[in-house]
């Protein structure tokens, strides 16, 4: 009697709920956004979309910070408030409906002003994986991008005004192990083939094989056959320009099988091999971005309060000048091809003991560095420094500028402003705005156009003359955008506070799992034209 089939695990129950996001980030992505305890400065509209972004997908935590009282106002633009709650803390009611999108999540308020805090508890803040800040007056604005730079938290400030969403990252350096490039081409060192490959590839005879096992071969075999066969008629080189490379495809087409009538057999796998040819034929170089970190003073000059990620690259480095001969820790993934079964599960756990091996001398680097540290030994597990060969051909660095120093008209960048402001399909001018609506906002104490008052266009169009002035940019070549800001009144749009909301959990996301690059530094977003543009100021 036959055994009954074994059952499949069935999924978890926080697996069914994340399934979704947990293919985009794993488990240990989502281990660390549930780690995170984020803080959200003023339950705008805005501040209440983004956190809605960030409490479905299951943040560990957040904190409200808001002394404001709930107005029409805000009823009108803000989905997570209701007509009942007007003359309510703001911070508390938002909590409240925000902790009911997701039991997972706790939610906690302070309803006091931005300005109180700061004042009154400047290392209330310091505890935080990202603050976030909405609606923010230049007055707290500097103090807190200050504060949060010294104490090494990310900051992000958001804005949405009208058709216009703004927003702009903080981050004094943030490091990317996993940053999940569009396009990467397969690791397969076909230009330094690894012995255990090399002894794989000459134990295999194409010329001996029955037609049905050759079209099954996986294409690293003929490929690399054909490769080592093209370097002995060049001296050891790899084909360098379209004739040399056309050279080598047609020693591909030449081990394809052929019938009894003399044709070529249709074989997909040597069509996949000479499709690879563009791409799997490469020098096995260390990538200019990887190398510039690797070289990088942080991993020159470790330290005892070096960062995983600097020991990390560091022993990356020694590997690559040392067992890795130039070439960086196999990847140890194979791209789709068509082989039997066998075949192909052959080729892989070649390539997985290759990356394995690669990932234990780096292993035992990273111990000596350690311990030359005076740092624990378990500070980096082994499951760490495989996660980091595996993706060292992609690692990313973000070294960011303070947002205070853009309202020194010596430290920002005039130059890109005024490139900008030149350009009529660049959306720099809308920064150009918004700065005007921080000036006119300390001066007036409102936002231009929010009581009617037509004399605010006159005062606002003053205040961007007199920042263009300090910056050495020429003036605006028209008034339109004064007008429509005006027209704006400073109100927050639902959809465009959505838009934006989504955008900012997004950057939230790549921060706290150390996954996807982040955007550097400054996005903004025209919800007339359906345009966007980043900066880097």
């Amino acid at each position: 009697m036959a055994s009954p089939a074994p059952k499949s695990p069935e999924q978890s129950e926080k697996s069914k709920k994340y399934d979704r996001q947990l293919r985009l980030w794993g488990d240990h992505g989502q281990n660390a956004l549930e780690a995170s305890h984020i803080c959200l400065i003023n339950a705008t509209a805005l501040g209440t979309e983004i956190l809605k972004s960030l409490v479905l997908p299951g943040i560990g935590g957040f904190t409200i910070v808001d002394g404001k009282k709930i107005t029409e106002e805000d009823i009108g633009a803000n989905f997570f408030l209701e007509i009942d709650s007007i003359g309510k803390p703001r911070a508390q009611v938002a909590t409240q409906l925000l902790v009911e999108l997701n039991p997972d999540v706790k939610g906690d308020y302070v309803d006091e002003a931005i300005e109180d805090v700061l004042k009154n508890n400047p290392t209330f803040f310091n505890t935080f994986s990202v603050v976030i800040a909405t609606a923010l007056n230049e007055r707290a604005l500097l103090p807190l991008s200050n504060l949060l730079w010294s104490s090494g938290v990310p900051l992000i400030i958001a804005r949405s005004c009208g058709f216009i969403g703004i927003v702009r990252l903080q981050v004094k350096e943030h490091t990317v192990i996993e940053s999940h490039p569009d396009t990467q081409n397969p690791d397969l060192r076909l230009d330094k083939p690894f012995p255990a490959l090399s002894k794989y590839v000459d134990s295999i005879n194409l010329d001996e094989m029955e037609l049905k096992d050759h079209a099954h071969v996986p294409y690293v075999v003929p490929l690399l056959k054909s490769v080592e066969e093209f370097k002995s008629l060049h001296n050891g080189e790899l084909p360098k320009n379209y004739k040399e490379k056309d050279e080598l495809r047609s020693l591909i087409r030449k081990k394809i099988k052929t019938n009894e009538d003399g044709c070529p057999e249709h074989e997909e796998n040597f069509e996949e091999a000479i499709k690879a040819v563009n791409f799997a034929v490469t020098p096995s170089t260390v990538p200019k971005d990887v190398l510039k970190i690797l070289n990088d003073d942080c991993s020159m000059n470790l330290t005892s309060k070096s960062k995983p990620f600097w020991i990390l690259a560091k022993a990356v480095k020694d590997f690559v000048e040392n067992e890795g001969n130039g070439s960086l820790p196999l990847r140890g993934t194979l791209p789709d091809m068509t082989a039997d079964t066998a075949s192909y599960i052959a080729l892989q756990q070649i390539y997985v003991q290759e990356s394995v091996r690669c990932a234990e001398i780096v292993h035992r680097r990273v111990q000596q560095l350690l311990h030359q540290l005076g740092q624990q030994p378990d500070a980096i597990s082994e499951a760490d420094t495989k996660l980091f060969c595996k993706h060292a051909a992609s690692i990313g660095l973000l070294r960011g500028s303070k947002i205070a120093d853009e309202y020194d008209p010596k430290l920002i960048n005039t130059s890109l402003i005024s490139q900008g402001i030149e350009d009529p399909d660049s959306l720099i001018v809308y920064y150009v705005m918004l700065r005007g609506i921080d000036r006119f906002y300390g001066e007036f104490n409102h936002y231009p156009g929010e009581f009617g008052d037509e004399h605010d266009i006159v005062e606002l169009k003053g205040c961007v003359s007199k920042l263009l002035s300090e910056w050495g940019c020429c003036s605006l070549s028209k008034d339109d955008y004064v007008h429509e800001i005006c027209r704006y009144g400073g109100a927050e749009l639902h959809s465009v506070s959505a838009f934006i909301g989504g955008c900012v959990a997004q950057e939230v996301i790549k921060l706290v799992t150390g996954q996807y690059n982040p955007i550097n530094n400054t996005f903004i977003y025209d919800a007339i034209t359906s345009s966007t543009e980043t900066f880097a100021f």
